[in-house]
C-alpha cells in the first residue's frame, strides 16, 4: 500500500527593484520585466501608481512604506514577509524609489535573504538625486565646475552622530565636489549652519520637490538663504538638496529674473 505524498512547494525567487524616481518612463527595461513577472510586490512610499499599475492583474500587492517623519512599517516585519513569501513559492520584488542601493536599506535586505538561503536579483533604478538636477537641465560633474559629487543622507539612523557636514564641506571646496543631500529638508537648519563652517555662503543651492513627476517644484538660492527659501516657497518632503558651483548658472538666472520683478 502506497501513501501519496504533496510534492515540496517550489521555491520562489526575491529581486529588489529600483523604481527610479518617479517617472513611469524612467523605469529600465529590467525593471519593467520584473515587475510584470512579479506574484507579490512590496511597495515603498514613494513609487507612484503609474509603476505599480504596470504589475500582472493577478499579483498582490502590498504597500509597506518607510518615509521619514511618517508612520513606518518596522524593516523587520518587511525583511520576515519577503523570505516567507520566497519560501512559499512566490516570485517577490521589493519595489524601492530610487536605486535599492543608494539610501534605500537594499544592502540589509540583501544580507537577511542571503542568510536565510535566499538568492537576490537587484535590478538598478535612476536615484533622485540625479533625476533631481537632469529635471533643471544641470549636471552634477562639471570640468569647470565640479570633479566629484557626493550623495549624503541628512537622516542619521538612531544613536549614530551621523555627517560630519563642516569637514564635508571642507572637502567639498578643495576638492570642488557636488553635494546631493538626500532626507535633508527636515535638519535644513541644522545642515545649513555647519556647512557654512567650510563653504561660502555664495554658493548656489537648488532644492528639487518630486523629482521627474508632474507635481515637481524647485527653487534656487545660495547656501546662505537655504531655510529662508524652504520656509518662502514652503517646500518639503521628498525634497533633494544639492549645493555646489555646478549650479551657477542656474542661480544667476535666478536672480535675474528677482531683480526684473
Amino acid at each position: 500500500m502506497s501513501t501519496a505524498t504533496t510534492p515540496p512547494r517550489p521555491f520562489g525567487s526575491c529581486t529588489l527593484v529600483g523604481a527610479g524616481p518617479g517617472d513611469p518612463e524612467l523605469l529600465t527595461l529590467k525593471a519593467f520585466k520584473a515587475i510584470q513577472a512579479a506574484t507579490l510586490l512590496l511597495v515603498d512610499d514613494l513609487v507612484s501608481d503609474a509603476i505599480v499599475a504596470y504589475a500582472a492583474p493577478t499579483a498582490r500587492v502590498v504597500y509597506v512604506g518607510k518615509r521619514g517623519g511618517c508612520q513606518s512599517t518596522p524593516q523587520a516585519f518587511i525583511e520576515k514577509l519577503m523570505v516567507s513569501a520566497v519560501q512559499e513559492g512566490e516570485q517577490v520584488v521589493r519595489l524601492k524609489g530610487g536605486d535599492p542601493f543608494i539610501f534605500g536599506r537594499g544592502g540589509e535586505e540583501v544580507a537577511h535573504l542571503q542568510a536565510a538561503g535566499i538568492a537576490v536579483s537587484v535590478v538598478n533604478g535612476i536615484t533622485a538625486g540625479l533625476a533631481a538636477v537632469t529635471a533643471l537641465g544641470v549636471p552634477l560633474t562639471h570640468r569647470e565646475h565640479a570633479h566629484g559629487v557626493v550623495f549624503v543622507t541628512g537622516h542619521a539612523k538612531p544613536g549614530d552622530a551621523g555627517t560630519d557636514w563642516p569637514a564635508l564641506a571642507a572637502a567639498a571646496r578643495q576638492a570642488r565636489l557636488t553635494l546631493v543631500i538626500y532626507m535633508g529638508v527636515s535638519g535644513a537648519a541644522r545642515i545649513q549652519q555647519a556647512l557654512l563652517q567650510g563653504l561660502p555662503g555664495s554658493t548656489p543651492v537648488a532644492i528639487i520637490q518630486h523629482a521627474s513627476m508632474p507635481q515637481q517644484r524647485h527653487a534656487v538660492c545660495t547656501l546662505a538663504g537655504l531655510t529662508h527659501t524652504l520656509a518662502a516657497e514652503q517646500l518639503g518632503s521628498p525634497s533633494v538638496i544639492v549645493v555646489g558651483d555646478v549650479l551657477q548658472g542656474l542661480l544667476a538666472v535666478a536672480g535675474a529674473q528677482t531683480r526684473a520683478a
